[in-house]
């Protein structure tokens, strides 16, 4: 590899030719060109599979009130459970996070045999779970809920962000207008 090509930085890889990068790179440099130009040419993959929902509420004020940290957690529930009828689906793992006010995290999870999305059901489990931790009368800066295992007829969701429409949308005209022949 020559002394100049090793000096350069990705700020100057721009400058290269495209002689000079597959020179030095083979097939590779020819990517590399079109890269550091912002060409990209490989389709955007927009589904995504969504693998948890759920809600986590970090605290102001510590809580030190055993009564005070399960309301908060029946509001998180409450959060959770709009969410996972707003995504039409349900889960079968629910994991409950605590961040203690030193900033220690743990985390206690439990698995069901069917699918669960009420209220009453994941209030009940998180609960549970939290009665099995060992406070040690520390306080609490954070708790969350979360359902993962999901089973929902939405696997797939598509995002699509407004100027990209816009942009398609444009450049349909664009392409009809080449085909067509219009000015």
């Amino acid at each position: 590899m020559s002394a100049d090509l090793k000096e350069r930085s990705s700020l100057t890889l721009p400058q290269a030719s495209l002689l000079e990068l597959t020179y030095h790179f083979g097939k590779a440099g020819h990517y590399y060109y079109k890269i550091a130009r912002a060409e990209d040419d490989r389709p955007v993959e927009a589904n995504r599979v969504r693998k948890s929902i759920g809600a986590e509420t970090s605290f102001a004020q510590d809580l030190s009130d055993i009564s005070q940290m399960l309301q908060e957690l029946e509001q998180i529930a409450q959060i959770v459970e709009q969410r996972l009828e707003q995504q039409e689906t349900r889960g079968r793992t629910l994991t409950l996070k605590v961040k203690f006010s030193d900033y220690q995290q743990l985390t206690r999870s439990k698995t069901m045999l069917a699918p669960i999305s009420e209220l009453s059901t994941i209030f009940e489990i998180a609960k549970a779970l939290f009665e099995s931790i060992d406070l040690e009368n520390r306080s609490i800066r954070l708790l969350g809920i979360f359902l993962s295992n999901l089973d929902n007829a939405k696997q797939t969701q598509v995002i699509q962000l407004p100027y990209f429409k816009m942009q398609a949308s444009y450049f349909s005209v664009g392409v009809a207008r080449r085909r067509h022949r219009v000015v």
